[in-house]
């Protein structure tokens, strides 16, 4: 039996500044409603960090200036509708946030939310999506 192959993910960390302090947008997963950052699956018409800001997009409602080159990745798994799950790199890019709009594609499936780095790192589960919000917010202190 052969391997299973990794899937990759292209993830925005959706971020803002308010009186000094950075705060991170989350999102909640469409099936589990676990906070998680938007992302998607690569695109061939796209590049990985375009992909990033179009997902913040369509499952946040947020539009800004996203930085071309990944802040970080971590390994995860993708739960699959069938119940599989394969192994999969998170590839992330810091998204900075101009504009949040009060329509968008996911509105209805999906609820969004502004946290601290850290208390964000308290409301995920996975331990690399822990790890990158930590390394963020270390950045702001």
């Amino acid at each position: 039996m052969s391997p299973a192959k990794t899937l990759v993910q292209y993830a925005a960390l959706p971020y803002r500044v308010v009186d000094g302090h950075a705060e991170v947008l989350l999102v909640t997963s469409r099936e589990t409603k676990r906070w998680i950052l938007p992302k998607g699956r690569p695109e061939k018409r796209l590049k990985a960090h375009e992909v990033a800001a179009a997902e913040a997009f369509e499952e946040a409602g947020i539009v800004g200036t996203v930085v071309k080159d990944a802040f970080c990745h971590f390994s995860s798994t993708k739960r699959l509708k069938n119940g599989h799950e394969l192994p999969c790199t998170i590839k992330v890019y810091l998204l900075k946030v101009k504009k949040q709009v009060d329509d968008w594609p996911e509105k209805g499936q999906r609820e969004r939310r502004w946290f601290t780095p850290g208390e964000a790192a308290m409301t995920v589960t996975e331990a690399g999506l822990i790890k990158t919000l930590l390394d963020f917010g270390a950045h702001w202190v």
